[in-house]
């Protein structure tokens, strides 16, 4: 028996018969973990006793120091409850729904005289119609645009009916609008246009096609063979439209279908559409970390979390597993947020059940391709990272990778750049620019020599103010150090910049160089260089870092060299800079004409100092 500490103990012995909430704490007092349970004296006690618990709720009880409960009246309450808490807390050990994008919406406002279709993140209750969710924003704007393509629907956000009629855009001329703000229709057309539209958006595609192919015909029995292309052209977006969705055979009902796959380690949550008897489309959650748990738990977790969040509650919703008590809670909860009937079923059987068993083997696909993705991302990545330090003879794996290129146009503006590389992963916000200030001409074995100086002296540095202040040295900008260095080049410029740091009287890392004509890898003092397969993870992570610093340094030196065409002789002169530059020329036109002003005549210019003037006259004088 665990010996949980009498502080523990009394509170487990005085939990009551009641439904409610329980709050698992660490030792710092942070929620790890929130519950819910008809009976918290059960449902609470049950963590404590020497019993099998899955993996993850074993990791979670090992962290527990302490409890809270808050007792509620009935299960709803509590459900309601612990989904506020998990949202408030974000609790560790609780399923959390980590894609927080709100999928869009297609609106159309009915209080508005002359109604517009608008993409929106969220559905509100405000009288206005809403369509989706659709899968991306690209996907909306598709069917705005087959939908604008077939209804001449305006798309400006005047204020309508105007106080008075204005001119027509272009949208009117060539028939994609209906120009109510200069009065070219009347609000009842209008309004019989926008009911196509709804009909449209909610299925009804042969009605659309009929009127469509009447227009087409009429046009082409009168000769108006462009005009009937152009319908023709609408009909085939209209049809395109309709193959892409898959058809059901359901009745016109809408239905969410939820299903779960797991592996033992993760689970991913498959969510399906359907809208008007038809699948307009569906997405996957991954769930870290949940793939021991119990699916009926996976599928409850994830229904609070996505419902409170995204909003469009259908009317029937078609689960792969769920106990019966969470599915009465959740039935009376989702009634409640929706203000309406809604449907919470497990099929068996039948056709529902078919379409659950559909959505189980995306789940299951989409799983299985994450798994697939996040095993080739690893091998390119961590795995790269690991293979290539043993390879360069080191006894730890370069966490830290950072690649060092120098840039100049024929020794002028010379910079050198230092990008980093994080478990084999860009990580941008360490990236350095270094203005080469030693080194005339073009040296790229002298300009190594000051940057690798540079960058450690940076670091002690910073690690002795630090020290001084008592701080600790992980927000230093250079403070953490590489444990690998790439250096673009030879086995020359590898020496030089090996051999600042030993000037400097710091032990150097691993470092080697990449000599970029056949891809050579060169080790401090190595006879012969290592020559990687160029298909290799290893070679291809060492080719990301040597291009990165390249075109880190390359964007820097262009950004310094464009700086330097565009520099002008005024902002050499002392108290000159590019305000009072712009303010001189304006004035005078030329270089010359200000080389031969007078003082007062520059007094005379916008934001001239006497002092200012003087060091203008003073350049001119000299200039002579």
């Amino acid at each position: 028996m665990i010996d949980w500490g009498e502080k523990l103990e009394e509170k487990i012995a005085m939990l009551p018969d009641s439904p409610g909430c329980y709050l698992m704490k660490d030792d710092t007092g942070t929620i790890i973990y929130v519950g819910k349970a008809v009976n918290l004296k059960n449902r609470v006690r049950s963590y404590f006793r020497d019993t099998a618990h899955t993996p993850k709720v074993a990791a979670m009880i090992s962290h527990i120091d302490d409890f809270d409960i808050l007792l509620c009246e009935t299960n709803l309450e509590a459900l309601i409850l612990e989904c506020n808490l998990i949202k408030q807390h974000r609790p560790y050990y609780n399923i959390l729904l980590k894609d927080d994008k709100h999928y869009p919406y297609l609106k159309v406002d009915l209080r508005e005289p002359y109604p517009r279709l608008e993409l929106c993140r969220r559905m509100e209750k405000d009288g206005a119609k809403y369509f989706g969710p659709y899968i991306g924003a690209g996907a909306v704007r598709q069917v705005i645009e087959t939908v604008r393509g077939v209804f001449p629907l305006r798309t400006c956000r005047q204020a309508l009916p105007a106080k008075t009629p204005k001119r027509p855009c272009v949208n009117y001329d060539i028939g994609r609008c209906m120009a109510p703000c200069a009065g070219k229709c009347s609000q009842e057309a209008y309004g019989e246009m926008i009911r196509g539209v709804l009909n449209f958006l909610e299925g009804d595609y042969a009605a659309v096609i009929r009127h469509l192919k009447g227009e087409m015909n009429a046009a082409a029995e009168a000769m108006r063979y462009e005009q009937a292309a152009r319908i023709r052209d609408r009909i085939r977006d209209v049809e395109g439209l309709m193959e892409r969705q898959i058809a059901m055979r359901t009745d016109n009902s809408e239905q969410d279908l939820i299903a779960v796959s797991m592996d033992g380690l993760d689970a991913m949550v498959q969510l399906l559409y359907v809208r008007g008897g038809r699948m307009i489309g569906g997405d996957h959650f991954p769930l870290p970390g949940e793939g021991g748990e119990d699916p009926g738990e996976v599928i409850a977790g994830f229904m609070t979390q996505y419902y409170e969040n995204d909003g469009m509650i259908p009317r029937n919703i078609l689960c792969q597993t769920l106990s019966e008590e969470s599915r009465e809670e959740l039935e009376a909860w989702l009634r409640g947020k929706k203000g309406s009937a809604v449907t919470v079923a497990v099929p068996r059987r039948g056709e529902k059940h078919e379409l659950v068993l559909l959505a189980e083997k995306n789940a299951r696909d989409a799983l299985e391709k994450r798994n697939a993705r996040r095993t080739v991302h690893e091998e390119r990545t961590v795995g790269a990272a690991a293979n290539l330090g043993k390879i360069l003879g080191m006894d730890r794996y370069p966490r830290r990778i950072e690649g060092y290129d120098i840039s100049n146009t024929q020794g002028d503006q010379s910079v050198s750049s230092m990008v980093v590389f994080i478990d084999g992963e860009p990580a941008k916000k360490e990236y350095r620019h270094f203005r080469i200030k030693t080194v005339v001409g073009a040296n790229d074995f002298a300009s190594h020599y000051e940057t690798l100086q540079r960058r450690y002296a940076h670091a002690i540095k910073e690690k002795e103010e630090m020290k001084e202040k008592g701080e600790g040295t992980a927000e230093g900008k250079f403070t953490d150090l590489p444990d690998l260095i790439l250096i673009d080049g030879g086995p020359q410029q590898l020496r030089f910049a090996r051999q600042a740091l030993l000037d400097l009287g710091v032990t150097p890392p691993a470092m080697f160089g990449l000599a970029e004509r056949l891809e050579e890898i060169w080790l401090p003092d190595a006879e012969e260089p290592i020559v990687l397969d160029h298909h290799t993870p290893e070679l291809q992570l060492v080719q990301r870092v040597r291009d990165e610093a390249h075109r880190f340094g390359i964007i820097h030196h262009r950004v310094l060299r464009a700086r330097a065409f565009t520099h002008s002789q005024l902002e050499d002169i002392p108290g000159i800079g590019p305000k009072r530059r712009k303010a001189l020329l304006k004035a005078f036109g030329s270089l010359k004409a200000v080389r031969a002003a007078e003082k007062e005549e520059l007094l005379r210019v916008p934001g001239m100092t006497e002092p200012a003037a003087e060091a203008v006259l003073a350049w001119a004088k000299a200039d002579k």
